[in-house]
């Protein structure tokens, strides 16, 4: 899993409560397990009309926000079905940060394990971040998960909480393999031990 420590990028705004994560991939694209190529379905329904061409007026169609890495998102984001796809489309469109003022359980968990930062704020630092958001071009956001601080386009600052493990999980881009591994020692040391005291095993 790629760390993360410092990210500077485009915020895209998207002032709209109750995102589902049918909203973030439609369920017809749900027949890969594979992490790649599911950036193109992002957000599906809202980025295409119905006959398939580009919808110019969403967001992430805009000029200046196609290579967005973060998102300025309502409240409730992620909410609905537990699928994993969800963080996938977002991390290979991209999107590194998701900030809002809410999240649903399993979706922010998702996040994590999937190398995405997911940034709980109170409703008026949202405001002043979509507004930082609707700047185009200049929607320039950093967000240093050590120091828990987003900065915005004209040096504003907002601190910001995340759990010490998760935080620690993310710097080191560590997901739940790569944290066994860290185990190693020890699980070897267990087995050796258990093979003596247990021969029969």
């Amino acid at each position: 899993m790629e760390k993360f420590t410092v990210l500077t990028g485009v915020a895209a705004p998207l002032p709209l409560v109750n995102i589902d994560t049918d909203m973030i991939i439609p369920k017809q694209f749900l027949k890969t397990i594979k992490r790649s190529g599911l950036g193109t379905a992002l957000f599906h329904e809202m980025r295409t009309n119905d006959d398939g061409s580009k919808n110019e007026e969403f967001v992430l169609n805009k000029p200046g926000y196609e290579n967005a890495q973060i998102l300025v998102a309502g409240d409730n984001f992620g909410c609905g079905s537990s699928r994993e796809h969800a963080p996938w489309a977002l991390l290979d469109f991209g999107i590194r940060c998701v900030i809002s003022t809410s999240f649903a359980d399993i979706f922010y968990n998702n996040c994590f394990k999937n190398g995405i930062l997911p940034i709980v704020v109170s409703h008026d630092d949202l405001d002043k971040l979509m507004d930082d958001a609707a700047r185009g071009a200049n929607a320039t956001l950093t967000v240093d998960l050590d120091a828990q601080e987003i900065k915005g386009p004209d040096g504003g600052c907002i601190k910001f909480d995340v759990d010490p493990h998760r935080k620690h999980c993310l710097l080191n881009g560590l997901d739940d393999i790569g944290l066994t591994f860290e185990k190693t020692d020890s699980i070897d040391t267990y087995e050796k031990e258990l093979e003596l005291s247990h021969p029969w095993h």
